[in-house]
């Protein structure tokens, strides 16, 4: 992993020296607050936990991470700097696992800063914390995911907007794969065990075990398995274009 840290730091400072991750991470945070409270009508539910605010998360991800992810590669490749980045003496493995965690710590910043959640639920309740806990690793886990779609679609093209819209439709299959009226679709046209099967690619699958403080090594394992398959899939893409 030699030359990882540099460009680890490199792309992370690089959001941070732009105007664009401020205002990503203000409109995070209100678009949080504003499902939670609003749509989610969370005082009115009368319960000392998160599971509200975690509910909203694959449908805001869904649109925000592909808009971090979107500039990974296809901005490299437009400014004409993708070229020489590949010419440094690191593997192509370590350059797009460096770019990845770099955006990936970017967003947990961001969800880290949602912790006025935590000190809300705990002065209007006792909130059993376990779900809390599982619930934000989920979440960070879920966001690699988005994300390592969107550095993928990104790597495909040099035009930002249609790797937005790639990445987009992409997550939005994987999160409707888990949506209960597709479900029973789905159960309508196919045997049972086809239908669960289909259902187990679903990000909210997975998820919403985690958002409700069940812990099953198959759902992290399925996360980090996006996150790796779709990442290496990514220097495949690379590749190709490196050697063209």
């Amino acid at each position: 992993m030699i030359g990882f840290f540099p460009i680890f730091k490199r792309e992370l400072f690089a959001y941070f020296r732009s105007p664009v991750a401020y205002v990503f991470i203000i409109i995070f945070l209100v678009a949080n607050a504003g499902c939670t409270f609003m749509l989610g009508n969370f005082y009115n539910s009368q319960q000392a936990s998160l599971e509200i605010f975690f509910l909203f998360h694959p449908w805001l991800y869904l649109f925000l991470i592909p808009a971090v992810g979107m500039r990974l590669w296809a901005e490299e490749r437009r400014a004409g700097t993708g070229e020489i980045l590949l010419t440094f003496p690191v593997r192509l493995t370590t350059t797009v696992f460096s770019k990845f965690f770099a955006g990936w710590i970017f967003i947990g910043i961001s969800l880290f800063l949602t912790f006025p959640m935590i000190i809300t639920v705990h002065f209007l309740g006792d909130p059993d914390n376990g779900p809390i806990i599982t619930g934000y690793i989920g979440s960070f886990l879920m966001a690699g995911s988005y994300l390592a779609i969107a550095s993928c679609t990104s790597a495909m093209t040099k035009n930002q907007v249609i790797s937005f819209i790639l990445s987009v439709v992409i997550c939005l299959i994987l999160v409707f794969l888990g949506w209960g009226v597709l479900n029973e679709t789905l159960n309508t046209i196919f045997p049972v065990w086809i239908s669960d099967l289909i259902n187990q690619f679903s990000f909210t699958t997975h998820f919403n075990a985690l958002r409700r403080g069940v812990i099953d090594i198959r759902d992290l394992v399925y996360f980090v398995s996006i996150i790796v398959v779709v990442l290496m899939l990514n220097v495949v893409v690379i590749e190709s274009y490196k050697s063209s």
